[in-house]
């Protein structure tokens, strides 16, 4: 047996603010720092130490990962960064107070598009400085060869996220799981989402009412060969 702990960055300034966040990149309000402080001595308490951590290329979870490691005084293990544990692109909602989109396309439709596993939002335009291939950042990964312009998405559902997630999940965290290594993932709700989904084999319409806390460690106790789930438990 395993253990794989998950844990959703602590809130960020956007969250705090209740705007659509996506792929933009903002920083951790004050009580998310508090909150993945806290995680960190809470996982240091319980006993628990990791081999190799892993973030998306956003700076909310980096950081959170960053201050967990700071706090069980492991900062020195190996870290890394994919766009593919990045947070689901909401695309011309992102940047959008969820109240006011919800007055604008009514509260019905803003539910679909947060809620449903396989509607996404609307569409951005390649013109949008928002398409993240426009953004600096990915246009380095694209030359690195990381990543696709193709991959930059205009838009996401949760099934979309979880088709990205899953063929790195599968080519460069499970191998750390079946030797045995211990593995923090610091990312996102709806790319944990796909996580969950994955382990626990949910449909899509399971998935829809599973929730994830910024900043609560989520264990996963795992048989390290069939990655079968023997429990899951929040910290």
């Amino acid at each position: 047996m395993v253990k794989l702990v998950l844990i959703r960055h602590g809130q960020s300034e956007w969250n705090l603010k209740n705007l659509f966040t996506g792929w933009t990149d903002v920083e951790l309000s004050p009580n998310g720092v508090k909150e993945a402080h806290e995680a960190g001595k809470l996982l240091k308490e319980k006993g628990y130490s990791f081999d190799v951590a892993f973030s998306s290329t956003l700076k909310r979870a980096n950081h959170t990962m960053d201050f967990v490691l700071e706090e069980m005084g492991e900062t020195s293990i190996p870290k890394h960064y994919s766009w593919r544990l990045n947070e689901r692109h909401y695309g011309a909602l992102q940047g959008l107070n969820k109240a006011d989109a919800a007055k604008k396309w009514g509260d019905e439709q803003v539910h679909i598009w947060r809620r449903s596993a396989d509607v996404p939002p609307l569409a951005l335009t390649k013109e949008d400085e928002r398409w993240p291939g426009n953004q600096e950042k990915y246009k380095e990964l694209i030359a690195k060869g990381e990543m696709t312009i193709e991959d930059c998405p205009l838009t996401e559902c949760l099934i979309d996220t979880a088709k990205r997630v899953k063929p790195y999940f599968d080519e460069k965290i499970a191998p750390f799981i079946h030797e045995g290594k211990k593995v923090l993932i610091a990312a996102h709700g709806n790319s944990l989402r796909a996580i969950v989904m994955m382990l626990e084999h949910l449909t899509p319409e399971q998935i829809i009412s599973v929730e994830i806390p910024t900043g609560k460690p989520l264990v996963y106790e795992l048989d390290e060969k069939t990655l079968k789930v023997l429990d899951k438990y929040y910290l």
